[in-house]
């Protein structure tokens, strides 16, 4: 088999139906390489929605020549699609050849029928995007396109599927399902064997079987493997296996497959909780969308492996891929770097969302996708859970319970090695219910504590005894009950349901001192995922503080961009709600240090439910001297003290009997501050931060500088402006301009929340003294990377694409 990267020398411009073009509309394509966002290229404005971060609507038509040599002639030629957002419909020279309404499933268009031989063919490709999402979803093949050429006995382009049923200290069994095809008018006996390697490349197991097969006809080879002394995947030592699969026919090679995979051994019940090789593990989650920032929706390999790198650099250990199948390439990462998954399916069921939603296509093409997402994740030891929707309103009704066992089973058909659970917000399953209560309530009213109120509100829901009895049969049906702002049934459910187990798939980030408190307290209850680990595009502020003299309103005004409400912003930097949270891990001991803008501290603030204190981690600011200012110090240790320029402020209590954090009122000086964790009475591990001194200067460093020329490769450049002691000047913005030779400037932003400006541009202000370019090659050869701003000397990088 050939499997070669199909994602060069496409073409995308707006669609435009044929009888508009008799008139002379349409534009030419712009040149593109895939995976690639054709949304996040449009203009916002304030007449679209909030919730799709207000970009447009959009239809686009992607096409591509390419060569079909006549040696294809008598072979198999087919195209996977590993995403194409959305009711993507495939053309082959100008004829229908396949569709796919999902913009989340794994598909394949098989080509023979179409291909023109010795010449070249042409493939073109629709997608579009509608009010069809709750958050931005971008439109377009944002994920990796795939041309697949095999001969007429093949293995089956689903590949190999690898399980590791027998597990202990000594040795594994290891066992592999390799799907065969016989396309040819004759009966055929290929030989299949499969060579196991480790890690470093030693073989450590092998067999053969021969597998007979009728014309037209397709089966399964099976072949059962044994690896003594196997090294475990884990979390911590994620070691990987490669399987590497041939198929002989007649003496000849005629495919081969290499399948990677990982050797570990899942438990759950509720007295140990969840157990990786026999360790109990609780989950420090994430919950993510799937956009990559500056890059919108695009689905770049190293993007997706970066954003991984960055979670577990933060403390994580587990993401949930909110609310749609992940891309090959983010679980890649997370089986090489150690990252658990709970992969998800469909935001909706038969209850819509928004008014062009999958709950249009889902009761024709449930099926089909759910068995695009189990062969997706089949393979991957990272996956340890499905979870088959999020807040489906479904969930609350007998014949909506329905719905939730026949998906369950159909993922249990096709893959009985991992748990099944459903991110289940008890107020959404009893909205009906709860409607016409709220109703019958003055509209204007606001909840008592306003949008904080609402969340508590929203978790007493879930303890409701009306929850209890909505929600029973849809939770019996998974091995998991996954509750979105439902802590309130931890400790309810243990008394209720003692055969449950519970996973805070979502849950609000504030909170989660409390909540990882509950976690830690109960075997049963398996860990916590914060809406969000990374910030994203669309459902804009709902992370931010509302201030009280201002209207309350849930969708932030135009220009907002992002939700605002991620542990790391849209570049990939921390805010001080992860140094917090994982000081609440007992991942950090040192203090840290946030302050508030002053801005903030002036006015009145009604927090939010998802928000964290508007603060950064700078005591550099354009503000008078003796402006009012309020100082964060987050530590373990009981008691915290904070210095100004050497002087003593006061101490203050911390640790987490005051939940971790305490506050400091005191008025800007310019200088330096430094918080100590105070231990039996004496100085201990402290932060600094200091005021600027000097004109900034440009410090530019980049991820790597050496990179792939295959096109899934990114040099991720972070610009910073420091003063000569390497203090981040966070008080003086400037506007930066970068140029790039060699390769292709595929983005240039900052992770300011409310931006007004465009990504695609070679010019843009810092945020925070920050600002992120993004460089990807175009082919091999070097690269230079030439930064400029006012008033500092410019900065030049040399990389090199290989």
């Amino acid at each position: 088999m050939a499997r070669e990267p199909f994602n060069r020398g496409w073409t995308v411009k707006p669609k435009t139906s044929i009888f508009a073009q008799i008139g002379g509309a349409g534009s030419e394509g712009v040149e593109v390489d895939l995976p690639h966002d054709a949304l996040f290229g449009e203009q916002r404005s304030a007449a679209n929605s909030g919730k799709n971060a207000y970009f447009p609507s959009g239809t686009y038509e992607y096409s591509k020549s390419f060569e079909v040599p006549t040696e294809y002639r008598g072979k198999r030629v087919s195209v996977e699609f590993q995403g194409a957002y959305r009711d993507a419909v495939v053309f082959v020279n100008n004829a229908y050849a396949g569709q796919r309404p999902f913009g989340y499933s794994a598909f394949t268009v098989d080509l023979d029928d179409h291909l023109e031989y010795g010449t070249d063919n042409t493939i073109r490709v629709e997608v579009r995007s509608h009010d069809d999402s709750r958050w931005y979803a971008g439109a377009g093949l944002y994920r990796d396109v795939t041309l697949i050429v095999t001969d007429l006995v093949k293995i089956a382009n689903s590949g190999p599927q690898v399980t590791t049923p027998d597990i202990d200290a000594d040795r594994s069994i290891v066992e592999l399902a390799v799907p065969l095809e016989n396309h040819s008018p004759n009966r055929a006996t290929p030989v299949v064997s499969t060579e196991i390697r480790d890690g470093q490349g030693a073989l450590v197991a092998s067999g053969t079987t021969p597998t007979t097969l009728r014309a037209g006809a397709a089966t399964t080879a099976r072949l059962r493997l044994h690896i003594t002394d196997p090294t475990l995947w884990s979390v911590d030592t994620p070691h990987l296996y490669t399987a590497v699969t041939t198929l002989v026919d007649g003496g000849t090679e005629v495919d081969s497959r290499s399948t990677t995979f990982g050797v570990r051994r899942l438990q759950l019940d509720p007295v140990f909780g969840l157990r990786i090789n026999g360790v109990a593990t609780k989950l420090r989650g994430a919950c993510i969308h799937h956009d990559n920032g500056l890059l919108g929706a695009a689905a770049i390999r190293r993007a997706e492996e970066r954003k991984i790198e960055l979670l577990k650099g933060a403390g994580f250990n587990a993401i949930r891929m909110s609310h749609n199948p992940a891309s090959s390439a983010l679980l890649d990462a997370c089986d090489r770097l150690g990252m658990l998954v709970m992969d998800e399916t469909f935001d909706v069921w038969t209850e819509s969302k928004s008014s062009f939603d999958y709950s249009l296509s889902f009761p024709e093409w449930w099926e089909r996708d759910i068995e695009a997402f189990v062969a997706k994740d089949f393979n991957h030891p990272s996956v340890i859970f499905y979870s088959i929707g999020n807040e489906i309103p479904d969930t609350g009704n007998p014949l909506g319970s329905e719905w939730g066992r026949r998906l369950s089973e159909k993922v249990r058909e096709l893959d009985g090695t991992r748990f099944i659970t459903n991110g289940v917000n008890g107020f959404v399953s009893t909205l009906p219910t709860l409607l016409p209560l709220m109703k019958s309530r003055s509209q204007n009213a606001e909840p008592e504590g306003g949008v904080n109120g609402a969340g508590e509100m929203m978790n007493q829901v879930n303890a409701s005894e009306l929850v209890t009895k909505a929600t029973e049969e849809s939770f019996g049906v998974l091995d998991a009950a996954g509750l979105n702002y439902g802590d309130s049934r931890y400790e309810l459910d243990k008394e209720l349901f003692p055969n449950r187990v519970i996973i805070g798939t979502e849950t609000f980030p504030p909170n989660i001192d409390r909540n990882w408190k509950l976690v830690q307290e109960h075997n049963h209850v398996l860990g916590d995922f914060t809406w969000t680990g990374w910030d994203y595009l669309g459902e804009v502020g709902i992370g931010r503080n509302q201030f009280l003299d201002e209207q309350p309103q849930f969708e932030a005004p135009f220009p907002w961009l992002t939700a605002w409400c991620g542990d790391l912003d849209l570049t990939g930097f921390r805010r001080p709600a992860s140094y917090y949270r994982e000081i609440v891990f007992g991942l950090r001991t040192a203090p840290y240090l946030a302050v508030v803008r002053p801005e903030a501290v002036s006015r009145e603030v009604r927090l939010g439910q998802w928000a964290w204190s508007e603060s950064i981690s700078s005591w550099d600011w354009a503000v008078d001297e003796e402006t009012p200012m309020q100082v964060e110090v987050y530590s373990p240790s009981e008691t915290v003290e904070l210095v100004v320029n050497g002087r003593s402020v006061g101490t203050a209590q911390a640790g987490p009997e005051n939940r971790f954090r305490a506050t400091f009122d005191l008025p800007y000086e310019r200088g330096v501050i430094e918080a100590f964790a105070v231990v039996g009475g004496e100085r201990a591990e402290s932060v600094s931060l200091r005021s600027h001194d000097g004109t900034p200067s440009l410090s530019v460093s980049t991820d790597r500088s050496t990179l792939d020329a295959d096109g899934g490769d990114l040099a991720y450049v972070d610009i910073e402006l420091r003063d000569t002691n390497g203090v981040l000047v966070t008080s003086e913005p400037r506007r930066v301009t970068v140029q790039v030779e060699g390769a292709r400037l595929e983005a240039l932003g900052s992770g300011k929340p409310d931006n007004t400006e465009r990504f695609d541009e070679q010019t843009h202000a810092t945020f925070d003294g920050r600002l992120q370019a993004i460089i990807r090659p175009t082919g091999p050869g070097p690269i230079t990377v030439s930064v400029r701003a006012d008033d500092a000397e410019a900065v030049t990088l040399q990389l090199a694409a290989r």
